[in-house]
C-alpha cells in the first residue's frame, strides 16, 4: 500500500521526470520536512499532528531547527517539495515507493474497525465476519480493505468516501468516525495512524486491529521516511536515529494513539 495520503496517479506523473540533482540539496543548519498542513492527525500546520511531533525529535537529536515546506497531499507533492529542493525529508511514507529512497522503517501500523463500544459489532475483528453483512460500514474508496470488504460480498453494506480531497476544506476520515459515532454508520475500517490518534481517549468508541485477514491485499504496512534519491549519507544518518531511538520513538507514537504491530502485522506492540 502506498501512504494513505499519496496517489498512484503520482507515480504515474513522475515515472518519465528526470530526476533532481541531489547533490548540495540537503539543508545543514536545519531540519527541512516536506507535509501536509491539513492531514490530521499525522501532520497539521500548527504543529499538533504526531508527525510534526516526531520531526521535532529528530530535530533535537539532529541539534537542527525543524521548518516546514507545506504542499496539500496527492499529485505533485513530492515534486513542488522534496524534489524541488525546498525540504528534505517526508515523514510517514510507505516502504518501497519509488518516488523516493525509503530510509528504515520506524514502525508499522495496521487498518482496523472503529466501532461503538456497547454495538454488537464491537467484537469483530476480520473483515470476514457474517455479523458485518446487511451493516452500513464506511471504508476509504480504493484502500486495501475495501478490495476484502467486496470479496467478502460486503459490496452493497460499503459506504465509501474519497481520500483524494484538499484536507484543508474536507475530512474523510473524521466524516465517517463521526458516522459511526452518531449512529448514521455501524462501522468503519480505517487506516490506523489516521483513526487510532482520533479515538484513542474518546469513552464511546473503539479500535479493533485487523490481525487476522489472510488473503490480500494486506492490511499491515511498514512506514518510513522519504528521502530524496542518491543521498545515502542522509539516508544512513537517519536509520542510525531511528535505531538508536526506536524505543522513544515507539513511545511517542503510542502516547499519540498509533496501534503498532510487529512486522509481520500478527501482534499488537506494547
Amino acid at each position: 500500500m502506498r501512504k494513505l495520503v499519496q496517489t498512484a496517479l503520482i507515480a504515474i506523473c513522475l515515472a518519465s521526470a528526470a530526476p533532481a540533482q541531489v547533490a548540495d540539496l540537503r539543508s545543514t543548519t536545519q531540519l527541512r520536512v516536506c507535509a501536509d498542513p491539513a492531514n490530521a492527525p499525522m501532520s497539521s500546520k500548527d504543529g499538533s499532528g504526531f508527525e510534526n511531533r516526531l520531526a521535532e525529535q529528530f530535530g533535537q537529536w539532529l541539534d537542527m531547527p525543524v521548518t516546514y515546506s507545506w504542499f496539500p497531499s496527492g499529485m505533485g507533492f513530492i515534486t513542488r517539495t522534496l524534489r524541488a529542493g525546498t525540504c528534505d525529508l517526508v515523514m510517514g511514507y510507505a516502504q518501497g515507493d519509488e518516488l523516493v529512497q525509503n530510509t528504515n522503517h520506524y514502525y508499522t501500523s495496521v487498518f482496523g474497525i472503529v466501532t461503538r463500544r456497547d454495538d454488537p459489532l464491537a467484537s469483530v475483528d476480520h473483515l470476514g465476519d457474517p455479523a458485518l453483512k446487511d451493516h452500513a460500514i464506511g471504508v476509504v474508496a480504493g484502500s486495501p480493505p475495501a478490495t476484502i470488504m467486496a470479496r467478502a460480498g460486503l459490496a452493497k453494506d460499503m459506504r465509501g468516501a474519497d481520500l483524494f480531497v484538499d484536507r484543508r476544506v474536507k475530512d474523510p476520515v473524521g466524516g465517517l468516525i463521526e458516522g459511526v459515532r452518531d449512529g448514521s454508520l455501524d462501522a468503519a475500517v480505517l487506516w490506523g495512524p489516521l483513526a487510532g490518534p482520533r479515538i484513542k481517549d474518546d469513552p464511546d468508541l473503539q479500535f479493533t486491529p485487523l490481525l487476522k485477514e489472510d488473503a490480500g491485499p494486506k492490511m499491515f504496512y511498514r512506514i518510513t521516511m522519504g528521502v530524496r534519491l542518491g543521498e545515502q549519507e542522509w539516508k544512513r544518518q537517519l536509520n542510525s536515529l531511528i535505531r538508536r531511538h526506536q524505543d522513544e520513538i515507539n513511545a511517542l507514537l503510542r502516547e499519540a494513539g498509533v496501534p503498532l504491530v510487529d512486522d509481520y502485522g500478527k501482534e499488537m506492540l506494547q
